[in-house]
């Protein structure tokens, strides 16, 4: 079973309109609200897949009842751990004549030791094959938080700034960073760089994206880059998460880079055409399988 864990969920909030134009009025076209952070997502794009998964996040009040009953509406496998602070929103605002969007993350409820206590024995009595940790960290959760959760496992880890440096003390199988945030902790342009410098830090491989180019993985195994048929348009927040679940799903396998890498970002692409974070176009994705290119690099 993979196991994916969101620590400081929230409820997804995506707005269509016409256009995105500062002090202005928008009539928003279409309103959708589900169930969402990265972990959430991760778990929606594997179980489209059929894949064995199981997702743990926090959820506190009305906002949280409304995030759990949308998971239940979608049929997802879902433990929820409640906390006495109030789930957050995220607000994407999609521009349906330019395909611009703008994302509004809220900070998230602190969480106390107790409720971390508890989030981190459901993740431990799942016992999981594959475990991922993804998105930020709420307040109050500890700094290591990720680090203690990955700590023997088979994971990938996907977050940001400190929680990302500090979880690489853990040892996680793979971290997944795009390329702004690979240069916020390494303070280096290259990504190949960059990628060797958190594999001595802790990282069993790196994986990073970088939007319509593709990915550069860089592994014991070797260093490749995976770029897509062709350039698409559409709704791309969830494309990273997309590719978690790729990297997940490879790894339960035991599947050779290569592979792992298509199937990323083949599913990626998918992702974007999807009109919500966690939706894939499958009819894209299995088409995309046979045309994305995998070639390797030298290292430098």
């Amino acid at each position: 079973m993979i196991v994916t864990v969101t620590p400081n969920a929230a409820l997804d909030v995506t707005y269509t309109v016409d256009g995105l134009v500062p002090d202005a009025v928008h009539r928003a076209r279409d309103v959708r609200h589900r169930a969402g952070g990265k972990g959430v997502n991760v778990a929606r794009v594997l179980h489209a897949l059929g894949a064995d998964v199981h997702a743990i996040a926090t959820a506190g009040g009305p906002t949280g009842s409304a995030l759990a009953a949308e998971l239940g509406a979608a049929g997802l496998a879902a433990e929820l751990v409640p906390i006495g602070g109030e789930t957050r929103r995220t607000t994407t605002v999609l521009s349906a004549v330019d395909g611009s969007v703008t994302l509004f993350n809220e900070p998230g409820p602190a969480v106390t030791a107790m409720e971390w206590a508890l989030l981190t024995e459901r993740v431990r009595r799942r016992d999981p094959e594959v475990l991922v940790c993804a998105g930020s960290l709420p307040p109050g959760a500890p700094a290591d938080g990720y680090a203690r959760l990955i700590e023997g496992r088979k994971s990938v880890l996907d977050t940001s700034g400190p929680a990302l440096l500090a979880g690489l003390a853990g040892r996680p199988a793979v971290v997944k960073p795009n390329a702004a945030e690979l240069r916020e902790v390494t303070g280096l342009d290259d990504p190949a760089r960059a990628a060797r410098e958190l594999m001595r830090a802790g990282a069993g491989a790196v994986v990073v994206s970088l939007g319509a180019d593709g990915l550069l993985a860089v592994t014991p195994a070797g260093t490749w880059r995976a770029t897509p048929s062709g350039p698409l348009s559409g709704n791309a927040t969830g494309a990273g998460d997309a590719v978690v679940a790729a990297l997940a799903l490879g790894l339960s396998r035991l599947e050779p880079w290569p592979e792992i890498l298509r199937r990323a970002v083949a599913l990626s692409g998918a992702a974007v055409l999807g009109p919500l974070a966690g939706d894939v176009d499958l009819a894209h994705y299995h088409r995309e399988l046979a045309a994305v290119r995998v070639r390797p690099e030298q290292e430098s």
